[in-house]
């Protein structure tokens, strides 16, 4: 059986992230005919249909989508071995970080302070959803992603997430919503409460919390983004079910006040990367710093 041409490989990348057989031929300076042969040679050692015309423009089809997939994988990590093995004699080292949109910017900052102001380190930072974050972590676009829920992994998946990060989690408010003495079941049957929406981990613990407690709060806001729920913490919009981390600021200013930790509650940060045979220095004094240093707290 013959073995793969990465050239007819590199030819499909190419028009699958196109999409326009016409555009990828000026770009690779070929003919038209030239790239649908190219194409033509692959599916056929591969058994498969890779693209259907719908109008002008080629779409993937199942199996198109599967050799995408590996494509991206193979030639990222080709790119990847170059970089890294010309490292050596290097003044300066890239790490691409990825963090949840939602994430708190105040715990993305602490994570990263180890390498800040490095004059060896090019910090490349993204942002997006959970499922991207992990894509590109898993296509070598990413050498470390932030979240705050562990991915699931498997053998195909094999992901690795070190607990890196964990506080409690706490009403916060302005401090015009305190009075002395009053309890945690006085707060939250005086006050409206800004919380996480229903998919977050902190929000299941406090469903679960108001309902030992036999209390119904007044949802003032239901939000998905820590920076948000920060906004309307501070704009008086109620009192905010997340951790202190997320509004150090305010807290050291006294614009919001910690009233009262919640029993039994952590938000939990994970660091998560995946199995490379040259993974990027830059990784490890990063998680170094969160396993000895003062920004742990268990």
């Amino acid at each position: 059986m013959p073995d793969l041409n990465y050239h007819h490989l590199r030819y499909f990348r190419a028009v699958a992230h196109d999409g326009n057989l016409t555009r990828t031929a000026e770009r690779l300076n070929l003919s038209q005919s030239a790239l649908s042969i190219q194409i033509k040679r692959l599916e056929e050692r591969l058994g498969h249909p890779l693209f259907e015309r719908r109008g002008r423009q080629l779409v993937l089809t199942e199996a198109g989508r599967i050799a995408l997939d590996h494509a991206d994988t193979i030639f990222s990590a080709g790119e990847e071995l170059i970089e890294t093995l010309k490292e050596t004699g290097r003044t300066r080292r890239a790490i691409r970080i990825g963090a949840l949109a939602t994430l708190s910017r105040n715990f993305q900052m602490e994570f990263l302070r180890p390498i800040l102001g490095r004059s060896d380190v090019d910090m490349i930072l993204r942002s997006g959803s959970t499922s991207e974050l992990l894509g590109a972590l898993e296509a070598l676009n990413l050498d470390i992603v932030l979240l705050n829920q562990p991915p699931m992994a498997d053998s195909i998946t094999p992901f690795i997430a070190q607990h890196v990060y964990q506080q409690r989690v706490s009403l916060v408010g302005k401090p015009s919503y305190g009075r002395p003495g009053a309890s945690l079941a006085d707060l939250l049957a005086e006050h409206p409460v800004v919380l996480p929406t229903l998919e977050s981990a902190v929000r299941s613990q406090f469903d679960a919390l108001v309902a030992r407690l036999a209390i119904t709060p007044q949802i003032a806001a239901e939000v998905d983004d820590m920076a948000m729920m920060r906004l309307l913490a501070r704009e008086g919009a109620g009192l905010a079910v997340l951790p202190p981390i997320v509004v150090k600021g305010e807290l050291e200013t006294g614009s919001l006040m910690e009233f009262d930790a919640l029993p039994g509650m952590v938000e939990s940060f994970f660091a998560v990367t995946v199995k490379r045979r040259f993974p990027n220095p830059l990784i490890q004094p990063l998680l170094e710093a969160t396993e000895h240093g003062p920004f742990k707290i268990a």
